[in-house]
């Protein structure tokens, strides 16, 4: 039985079911990402988040298009100093989304521009319809990417075919995308939401504090240097040993093998 939880936004809500939240973008047309929306994703993030029923997120923005981009309209009447007081603010709500501590996997159909990209990359794992387009055409505004494109799509794809994609603003397709690793899955057109939440399910029922660690982990170690990442590494290798699955875990594979043990999520 799915449950649902409305945020603040009528354009965003939060459905669970089987252990699986969908964050739901709905805003007819493109999912414009307007500040309502924006401030909505962050609020949905920290909903997945506190529910410990919750073992994967999917995000999701319909069977048509995933975000065309940010609410053109809405920043056409912002200027410098309103920009200056919002941007850090769009950037806060995105890392949420990225810092959720579980699996996290876009489902990606029609559009995924500007910040609708942004907030793709802002997910574990990307699954995108084969006739999907991905990009950042913000230079073909006249600005550039402002809510991590410039940082996570490098990070992704290396600093070369970044370039390339916020330099020149075109629009790339599934394959292309899943080529440089931007995607890391292709889907038949109408497949991608089924797709990612069949990803999604191998993380229900599994060892739930590994998998944050685990996340945190390599998160967190990208962000600075191998010896830091190092250190971040075998903190959170040691505090896995305070929890109850590393105990199940470790006793099933001794006594039955490996693969076989049944987690508890604590």
């Amino acid at each position: 039985m799915t449950r649902t939880v409305q945020t603040a936004s009528e354009f965003v809500r939060v459905e669970v079911d089987s252990g699986i939240a969908t964050i739901r973008i709905d805003r007819p047309k493109m999912n414009p990402l307007s500040i309502e929306v924006q401030d909505a994703l962050a609020e949905a993030a920290r909903i997945v988040t506190a529910d410990d029923q919750v073992a994967a997120v999917v995000i999701y923005g319909g069977e048509k298009v995933f975000a065309a981009g940010a609410d053109i309209k809405e920043m056409q009447t912002m200027g410098y100093t309103d920009m200056v007081q919002r941007a850090g603010i769009i950037q806060d709500c995105f890392t949420q989304v990225a810092r959720i501590p579980k699996p996290v996997i876009a489902a990606i159909e029609g559009y995924a521009l500007g910040a609708g990209n942004e907030l793709a990359m802002c997910a574990d794992f990307r699954v995108a319809a084969s006739d999907a387009k991905l990009g950042q055409p913000e230079i073909l505004l006249g600005v550039i990417p402002g809510a991590g494109g410039t940082q996570r799509l490098a990070r992704l794809v290396g600093v070369s075919k970044a370039k390339d994609l916020v330099y020149t603003g075109r629009m790339i397709e599934a394959d292309e995308a899943h080529e440089i690793g931007l995607v890391d899955k292709v889907a038949e057109p109408g497949a991608a939401y089924a797709t990612a939440v069949e990803m999604a399910q191998r993380y229900v029922g599994g060892p739930a504090f590994a998998l944050r660690a685990a996340k945190e982990a390599i998160d967190r170690g990208l962000d600075g240097d191998l010896e830091t990442g190092l250190a971040i590494e075998a903190m959170q290798f040691a505090g896995v040993f305070a929890t109850k699955d590393r105990e199940i875990g470790m006793t099933s594979f001794v006594q039955d093998g490996p693969g076989k043990a049944t987690f508890e999520g604590r």
